[in-house]
């Protein structure tokens, strides 16, 4: 959320950056700021009328019997003219309030301009693709060879886009998770397990409400939410608190069961372990002080995290910028990192690391007190995957694969798979 102030005296750099986002058709920027002007009269008048009635009810007491009748009857006409003047102002701040909610955050001067991923720029590309001397399989053939899942089965339990991985390659997913998370707890990082069950506010606090209703499981029954990222938790974790200075930064590196309904995913990739309706992340998340160049600091420094990981796992990847219109609502600047997959001929996302700035703490109202003087500002936060599976399991086990169809295990991945160089039905 922006501060209408901001939005006020920014109308020209806010109107650029809506449509540099490709929010130009959605946001009117007039229709808000004309909701505003109305809202701010609105309140000055019914405060006005609610002091006039006060003071002719207070005056009650000490008139006259010929005079009360007269009084309450003004009193009772301004009563209903407040009511009336408060149900108008009632429904235009319930109209403002939609509209602030899908109010874009600003992208950043530095990031690429474009309408779509057609947009996004490669800043650099890690690691050498692999080419192999046999036919490779892709990973569900690999995970056929090896007993290593029970696809077909779970699907007539659980439906499509759901997956049941089992032996070394249940082994790995977990993991690929233990050695992220001793990684996060070296940087500094609080780990943390959280739920995958949310109330509404959070939804709206994270940015995923009023957005993207249709990618989130909702139980109607308990009136709660299945969560699609630790984020999601993390970032309501602090809501309404006012935190010290000293306290800064705060690092989280959550970990959870994740749900998304994939609505959009018609038609594209969902072979496998590709977009499936539940997998588990760890997630990085940071709330630091209220200003952009801490933030960038750390932007950066979850991004070279998750190149770290990606080292680990010697994995080929590449590094985009993502551009203005492909960063979604909450974004101020999005880094992308994609591993290749050797069976699609393409690098595929593992990552995502944004910079929100203040727009999600507003939604919160989490704030903190500086140490300078004194004045409560709202905190800047930040995520980043830490690695989420079994997506990240797909290049890795296309990209470490035999001839025989076993998986090589990296030498950093090696201790927290008992030692193994290499995984398979073969494998002792």
């Amino acid at each position: 959320m922006l501060d209408i102030k901001f939005i006020l005296e920014n109308k020209e750099f806010v109107q650029d950056g809506l449509k540099k986002k490709g929010y130009e058709n959605i946001i009117n920027l007039d229709d808000l700021i004309s909701l505003h002007s109305s809202i701010t009269k609105l309140k000055t008048s019914s405060q006005a009328l609610a002091e006039e009635k006060n003071k002719l009810s207070n005056s009650i007491k000490g008139a006259s019997a010929e005079e009360r009748p007269n009084i309450i009857a003004k009193s009772k006409a301004l009563g209903e003219e407040l009511r009336q003047e408060l149900d108008v102002l009632d429904a235009e701040q319930k109209k403002f309030d939609e509209i602030m909610l899908r109010m874009p955050n600003m992208p950043s001067p530095d990031c690429p301009v474009g309408p779509d991923e057609s947009g996004n720029v490669v800043i650099r590309k890690v690691g050498e693709i692999p080419h192999f001397d046999f036919k490779p399989r892709d990973h569900v053939e690999l995970m056929e060879l090896n007993d290593w899942a029970e696809m077909e089965r779970i699907a007539k339990v659980s439906g499509s886009r759901t997956y049941a991985i089992k032996n070394d390659l249940a082994k790995l997913e977990l993991a690929m998770h233990m050695m992220v998370l001793d990684k996060l707890r070296d940087h500094g990082f609080t780990v943390i397990t959280v739920p995958s069950i949310s109330k509404e506010r959070p939804l709206y606090g994270q940015g995923y409400l009023p957005f993207s209703r249709d990618e989130i499981y909702y139980m109607p029954a308990d009136d709660l939410y299945l969560s699609g990222t630790a984020e999601l938790i993390l970032n309501s974790l602090r809501a309404d608190e006012i935190l010290t200075e000293a306290e800064l930064p705060i690092l989280y590196a959550g970990f959870s069961p994740c749900f998304r309904r994939e609505a959009g995913a018609a038609g594209k990739d969902t072979r496998g372990l590709v977009r499936v309706h539940q997998f588990m992340k760890t997630e990085q998340f940071v709330i630091c002080k209220n200003d952009v160049e801490e933030s960038n600091k750390w932007h950066q420094t979850l991004l070279k995290i998750s190149e770290e990981v990606l080292q680990d796992l010697e994995l080929p990847y590449q590094v985009l910028d993502i551009c203005t219109g492909d960063m979604g609502a909450p974004k101020y600047r999005q880094y992308d990192l994609e591993a290749w997959v050797p069976s699609q001929n393409c690098y595929r996302e593992t990552h995502s690391c944004s910079n929100i700035t203040e727009w999600q703490a507003r939604r919160t109202n989490l704030r903190y007190r500086c140490n300078a003087d004194g004045k409560v500002k709202y905190v800047h936060t930040l995520n980043n995957t830490g690695i989420a599976t079994p997506r990240a399991l797909v290049p890795f086990i296309e990209c470490h694969q035999n001839a025989d169809g076993s998986v090589n295990i990296p030498a950093k991945l090696q201790p927290y798979m008992g030692g193994k160089t290499k995984i398979g039905k073969d494998i002792k």
